[in-house]
């Protein structure tokens, strides 16, 4: 469950970019909070306020549980719980940023591969290019060295030097 660790990260990483580090809140609501003096008014009056949470089913607005990632079920129900705006729960929050992590960690993979599948395919390309290469320029050798062994010959018969036996020294002539 990569994807719920890295939702439950963003909402942590979030929950501390707008509470701070403070150590004053708890999960439980004071009655000097200014969350619990929006209860059984409305959702949107509640979260103008980003240190509260609105729960659905009791219609009670809380502090936010700042010691704990995701409210806990005592607190209100995921279903249920309201956090920044009243269309979102986190319920749907955390199986959206599942999937949305999921997918793109498989885009991420399937680029890597890919890639490296390119890459490979490439130097396969460049193998091949290169034997070719090097075929072609062996077989340029090859004649080159033939041509010149004709004119050699052609040079010995024309000064009377063309061996009979390729072996026999060249003074026995």
């Amino acid at each position: 469950m990569p994807g719920l660790f890295g939702v439950c990260l963003v909402v942590f990483v979030l929950n501390l970019s707008y509470f701070g580090c403070t150590d004053a809140q708890t999960s439980t609501p004071s009655p000097l909070s200014p969350c619990s003096s929006k209860s059984n008014t409305s959702c949107e009056e509640c979260l103008q306020n980003v240190t509260c949470l609105w729960c659905e089913q009791t219609g009670q607005c809380i502090d936010y549980p700042v010691r704990t990632i995701l409210p806990p079920r005592s607190v209100c129900r995921l279903n249920d719980a309201r956090w920044g705006v009243c269309w979102v729960n986190f319920q749907v929050l955390i199986i959206t940023m599942s999937v949305l992590a999921g997918v793109l960690i498989i885009t991420v993979l399937l680029c890597c591969f890919c890639c490296c599948k390119c890459e490979r395919m490439g130097t396969k390309k460049e193998d091949a290019k290169a034997e070719r290469e090097n075929r072609a320029r062996t077989a340029r050798q090859k004649a080159r060295r033939t041509e010149m062994q004709m004119r050699h010959d052609e040079i010995r018969q024309k000064y009377g030097l063309a061996k009979d036996n390729p072996y026999a020294r060249m003074n026995e002539h």
